[in-house]
């Protein structure tokens, strides 16, 4: 069976000369009470034909209601722990946080309830300047903030 594989935007912007990064949390009750280490950019799966550029603007839009605008710059996929490859792209952007919107997944809760409950894809999200989003992002993730800043080091 083949790898999943995601796709997603790493947005930024720079505020004055620093540069900050957009991160979301995930919803749901198993992320509730996580911070440090569970952040993420917005992103999700995708199946062939459908393109990993298009997949990514598409998860952005779904989970936090903003549609990024172009140019989109590649950066270096990477690995999770648990094997998927994640493609991702870096956008200029800024969006509010307090308006982020997210689409929703259903899942029994609690467990062996019976019951099934909704709960939005992200909860949050919000600005981090990069050595903040170092300690916020999935570890996996690092690499994406790394490549980003090193862009824009004079």
């Amino acid at each position: 069976m083949a790898k999943k594989e995601s796709a997603g935007i790493l947005l930024y912007r720079l505020l004055h000369t620093d540069l900050e990064v957009f991160l979301v949390h995930p919803g749901g009750p198993f992320w509730k009470n996580k911070d440090l280490g569970s952040w993420t950019i917005p992103k999700g799966e995708f199946l062939a034909p459908e393109e990993p550029l298009a997949a990514a603007i598409r998860e952005f839009t779904e989970e936090t209601g903003f549609t990024p605008a172009a140019p989109f710059h590649l950066l270096t996929p990477i690995r999770q722990k648990s094997g998927k490859r994640v493609h991702a792209w870096a956008a200029a952007g800024d969006i509010v946080p307090a308006l982020v919107k997210s689409n929703t997944f259903s899942m029994r809760w609690p467990p062996r309830s019976g019951r099934k409950i909704s709960f939005p894809e992200v909860d949050k999200g919000d600005w981090f300047p990069i050595a903040e989003a170092r300690n916020k992002i999935l570890a996996a993730q690092i690499p994406l903030l790394d490549e980003l800043a090193s862009r824009f080091k004079n």
